[in-house]
């Protein structure tokens, strides 16, 4: 039964490989690069110029190149009525450079321009989710320390010899002249000229804007009252220059202590449609300019960040909305995927919007009542331990039956190494690696097929064993050896493990989505369907007890067989999710419990597992008719 535990290397090895979805998307990539210029112009010519003189020659022919760019980009972009006067702007802003007027007036004249031009061309500058600096901390060391040292002052090792050198980012003179999405944008585009890279390959939309922050509070003092309060389309638009000069100096320190550290907002169900909704909007518009890679990660990404998270609520609702909107979704991205015209991607995606709009009626509200929040939490566990449960007590009773009791002790170790596991993953998750929705799947869905591999050859294995006789010989030859009792440890790690991670993020999205209020149903909930968890193993193994050694072994072979097929179909919807596999939906039944959904993947994964188990079956049963025939002569 041992012999799939080989490619256990190769699975561990497939997790820890896994790469970040790119979530980042320019659908205005030329109205998104003409605001970056005009911001960085507004943060460093105030340095390059003094008293009319120009003292850094480098850098202001610099920021004449760059308003000759500048220049041409707005000329290429689509004619609007307020076009004629953004080129108005930009002369009279190259004319006060080239003047070489104070460093202020320049700054204040740029940031007008680069507001003026985000209304015009409706580009949002705020972020979906509220950026999280101690998520940015470790992002920093890991790519920025090098070069602007560890505490951020331009003094990095790998900065010694660039030219010019990099910023010293807890300089509050140039930093209070910077956006929040100007340092996402410098982030997300890099400088040229410099050795200021793009980071779009490296790091997602979100942990570009986490970075960001956490830059942001390099210069930033904390304030013990930070007053009036900004909301995060303010700390990320506009500048502590800005607020100072509009609002006064105490307006401008509670402003950079705001956006150093952004008060975190409930993400309710309607914030998660709207967040799908959004970057489905990005998917479209990345498709129309030609790039079919970039929409396809967007149209993921918009699934997974999004709409999942609020699917176990919704399903508890109206199982059939759920349903439709989830195969509108996947209908949308296989349109990506197909090369399909961009009209015809335009109407599935106005379909798929459609019926994200009645969910958000549905789930209207910032959060959750405690009857819903209740029931998703019951649910949750209900649905995602099942498995679980089902193939440790099977277990267990199998080792309890047979007299292997010291063997049980592995089982125990190995389910209890994944609750660590999963928490560590979490954790990893949440404040180091930053796994996203993709990787989540992907690692749900290889660990759900390894399980499906293990648990159909220990329903095979158990099988061949149904005869006392044949168990009798296995017994000799020492089932408690090492490869036995890790063989155990590892199916028990991998059932439990492979629905873990997620169930504890759907928790924490439920936590966040139920509110204060709601907390208290959140847990009764949990509570209540891991007491019927605990009361089906207890079941299990005592009804397990009164069957015969050869039908309890036979009634496990194919309670094991059958949820090899489950895992299977659970494993390819994953990969699914995640945007390995494409979809082909089929006119069938849908059940999500048994891991069966009506699409060509899944079904036919499970078609495959049900011939092997037909096909170790047959071999099976030579097996036992040679046995017989050996111990009749």
């Amino acid at each position: 039964m041992f012999l799939p535990i080989r490619s256990l290397a190769w699975l561990l090895f497939a997790l820890l490989s896994l790469a970040s979805l790119n979530l980042s998307a320019a659908p205005q990539g030329e109205v998104v690069q003409a605001v970056h210029l005009l911001d960085y112009i507004a943060a460093d010519y105030p340095a390059t110029v003094a008293g009319g003189q120009v003292v850094d020659d480098g850098e202001y022919r610099e920021q004449l190149e760059f308003l000759s760019h500048l220049q041409d980009l707005i000329a290429s972009l689509p004619a609007r009525p307020q076009q004629t006067e953004l080129q108005q702007g930009l002369r009279e802003l190259r004319l006060a450079i080239e003047e070489r007027r104070e460093g202020a007036a320049v700054a204040r004249e740029a940031r007008r321009l680069s507001a003026q031009l985000a209304v015009v061309y409706e580009l949002s500058q705020a972020p979906l989710i509220t950026p999280d600096p101690a998520r940015g901390e470790p992002l920093f060391a890991q790519h920025c320390a090098v070069c602007h040292g560890a505490s951020g002052a331009g003094d990095g090792p790998a900065g010694v010899a660039m030219e010019p050198p990099p910023s010293n980012l807890r300089d509050p003179a140039r930093m209070d002249q910077l956006s929040l999405y100007g340092l996402f944008n410098t982030l997300t585009l890099g400088i040229d000229g410099t050795d200021m890279p793009a980071f779009t390959d490296q790091l997602d939309e979100r942990q570009r804007w986490d970075l960001a922050s956490y830059v942001a509070g390099l210069s930033a003092a904390p304030v013990a009252d930070a007053v009036p309060r900004f909301d995060i389309g303010e700390l990320a638009r506009l500048t502590p220059a800005e607020v100072a000069a509009a609002q006064g100096s105490a307006a401008a320190a509670a402003f950079r202590a705001q956006r150093a550290q952004p008060p975190q907002v409930q993400r309710g169900p309607r914030q998660l449609l709207d967040y799908t909704a959004v970057t489905l909007d990005k998917s479209l518009a990345a498709y129309r300019e030609g790039d079919q890679e970039q929409a396809y990660d967007l149209s993921v990404a918009a699934y997974l960040e999004g709409f999942e998270l609020v699917e176990s609520s919704l399903d508890n609702l109206d199982a059939g909305l759920r349903r439709d909107t989830e195969q509108a979704l996947m209908a949308y991205r296989q349109a990506l995927r197909d090369g399909q015209s961009p009209a015809a991607a335009a109407r599935l995606l106005e379909d798929a919007k459609g019926k994200l709009q009645a969910a958000a009626e549905l789930l209207s509200g910032d959060g959750l009542n405690w009857s819903l929040s209740f029931l998703s939490s019951l649910l949750i566990l209900l649905r995602e331990g099942l498995e679980a449960i089902l193939v440790l007590a099977a277990i267990l009773a199998f080792l309890r039956n047979t007299g292997q009791h010291q063997v049980a002790h592995s089982v125990h170790v190995g389910w209890g190494l994944a609750l660590v596991a999963g928490f560590a993953t979490w954790a990893l998750a949440a404040w180091l690696l930053d796994i996203g929705g993709a990787q989540r799947e992907l690692m749900e869905g290889c660990t759900a097929l390894f399980a499906a591999v293990m648990v159909l050859w220990l329903g095979v294995w158990m099988h061949d064993r149904r005869h006392a006789a044949a168990w009798q010989d296995y017994i000799r030859s020492s089932l408690v050896s090492g490869g036995g009792r890790f063989g155990f440890a590892v199916l028990a790690f991998f059932s439990v493990y492979r629905e873990l991670f997620e169930v504890i993020l759907f928790y924490e999205t439920l936590w966040l989505q139920a509110g204060p209020a709601g907390h208290g149903a959140v847990l009764a909930g949990a509570a209540t369907a891991l007491m019927a968890l605990l009361g089906l193993a207890w079941v299990i193994l005592r009804g397990s007890a009164k069957l015969p050694l050869g039908q309890f072994f036979l009634i496990n072979a194919v309670l094991l067989c059958a949820l090899s097929v489950v895992f299977a179909g659970h494993g390819v919807k994953a990969l699914q999710e995640a945007g390995v596999f494409g979809t082909r939906p089929l006119a069938f039944v849908e059940c999500d419990w048994l891991g069966i959904h009506p699409d060509a993947y899944t079904l036919g994964a499970q078609v495959l597992v049900l011939l092997a188990i037909v096909l170790l079956y047959g071999r099976s049963r030579r097996i036992g008719r040679r046995r017989a025939a050996a111990l009749d002569t």
